[in-house]
């Protein structure tokens, strides 16, 4: 007979390596949404700041004279590599503008919405940080420092001349 500390270890260590799994095997992505080509251009910013070529930043666009439905489907492209277990940070320029709300909805008809924290407003540090940091830390804790870190980073610029004239 096998002592009952030992099947509770047992029991223990099948749970840590089953989170261990399901952490080591999802993925959390930035996809970023926008009118005209901002989310693309701060994709491309993204790619030389934090790196080319990763797959866990998204991007798209409602370009000027496009239609809903074709956003909508450029929406569902971008999102058929995520699965279930994934998380999507999903970042749009405006609160409530039209390519958040039509992602958002795509996202919600594709069952994935309970795994998703939407961002309106986004700018390039709020999105190099989520970049960099969503894999150190729970989503809940990014989030709250990502919006606090944003509005941080939103300052005036002053140049300040220091030369002075001098008198004749």
């Amino acid at each position: 007979m096998v002592p009952s500390f030992f099947v509770y270890y047992r029991y223990k260590l099948r749970r840590w390596k089953n989170k261990l799994y399901e952490e080591v095997f999802k993925m959390k992505y930035v996809f970023l949404v926008s009118h005209g080509t901002l989310a693309p251009g701060m994709h491309n910013a993204l790619a030389m700041l934090a790196g080319e070529g990763r797959e866990d930043i998204i991007s798209t666009s409602l370009e000027n004279g496009m239609g809903s439905d074709t956003y909508a489907e450029n929406v569902r492209k971008c999102i058929s590599q995520i699965t279930n277990e994934d998380e999507i940070i999903l970042f749009g320029d405006l609160a409530g503008g039209s390519p958040l709300t039509t992602a958002a909805n795509v996202i919600a008809e594709q069952g994935m919405l309970p795994k998703t924290v939407i961002i309106g407003g986004m700018n390039l540090p709020l999105a190099l940080s989520a970049v960099l940091m969503k894999d150190t830390m729970d989503t809940a804790d990014l989030i709250t420092m990502l919006v606090t870190e944003a509005r941080e980073e939103i300052k005036e610029f002053k140049v300040v001349n220091e030369e002075k004239e001098d008198d004749i």
